[in-house]
């Protein structure tokens, strides 16, 4: 497969992922803060290994093995983070502008690649994720600011930082494999602060849970195979597609309607995604075809 077929292809899975993290979402916000944060956590990355295990046991002992245990653990840890952040976020802002913060992650992931992967970022991406932040502010509107956008923020820190840290990961180990360890490491922590602040939990709050686990594997597992394939600094924009799906789902689930300066954020937001996308694929076509 050339250059152009993997970019697209990464692409293609990472937009993907972010509709499934959409649906995530929807399922978090419709729990309306019945069980603790710390509940959803572990519940959710308990389904998530349930789910992870038969893959997990079809690959030989070497394949199973956990590499680089130092960054495994930290990105487990982000997750737990960044889990909690997303769920007080979601229970008290509508479902578009608690997103609005989260995809303030492109941003932080540039200077982030360029610090920690050594990558070289072009001035036209630079200029567009400036832009794609401004319709985020728009969106979020800063007059009207919420507490609960603070938690939405550290959702934005924790997953910029979680998708920069898996170019740190082999590209050769299975993305079933990262995943499986990555949920089973952060059990422990997780665990102990459910019991702490444990509650009844009922069964239809228990399948919203299930739900968000089956999306939020996805979403990371997305993550996992188009990082590893495409620069970090072009992907992060890309994560901005997934505020157009929360957008739509927040009227269908919500009734919470877009007005006019809402809708021009999000425009200024989508309009990097596809200029950035087509002149990526256009420059890559051209070394491809030399």
């Amino acid at each position: 497969m050339n250059r152009l077929s993997v970019t697209a292809l990464a692409i293609v899975v990472l937009v993907a992922g972010n509709f499934a993290a959409s649906l995530s979402d929807v399922a978090v916000k419709l729990l309306a803060g019945g069980v603790s944060a710390f509940q959803y956590i572990v519940i959710r990355q308990l389904c998530c290994l349930l789910l992870l295990l038969p893959f997990y046991l079809r690959y030989n002992s070497n394949q199973r093995q956990l590499q680089h245990p130092a960054i495994t653990l930290l990105r487990a840890h982000l997750v737990l983070i960044g889990s909690g952040c997303l769920m007080v976020a979601l229970t008290h802002l509508p479902l578009a502008t608690a997103n609005a913060v989260f995809y303030a992650a492109p941003l932080i992931m540039l200077p982030l690649s360029i610090w920690l992967l050594k990558e070289k970022v072009q001035p036209a991406h630079a200029i567009a994720t400036v832009i794609g932040f401004i319709g985020v502010l728009i969106v979020l509107r800063p007059s009207q600011f919420h507490w609960a956008a603070l938690f939405a923020l550290g959702t934005a820190c924790t997953w910029g930082l979680f998708n920069i840290l898996v170019k740190k990961l082999p590209v050769d180990q299975p993305v079933t494999i990262t995943l499986f360890w990555t949920n089973l490491l952060s059990l422990p922590l997780a665990g102990l602060l459910a019991l702490l602040f444990w509650q009844p939990v009922s069964a239809i709050e228990l399948g919203l849970i299930a739900v968000s686990a089956i999306f939020t594997l996805a979403y990371h597992g997305s993550a996992v195979f188009s990082y590893q394939r495409a620069p970090s600094s072009y992907l992060g924009i890309i994560e901005y597609s997934g505020l157009i799906f929360v957008s739509l789902l927040g009227m269908l689930f919500f009734e919470e309607y877009l007005d006019g300066l809402s809708l021009l954020g999000i425009a200024l937001i989508v309009l990097p995604i596809v200029l950035q996308s087509l002149g990526k694929l256009k420059s890559t076509a051209a070394v491809s075809n030399k």
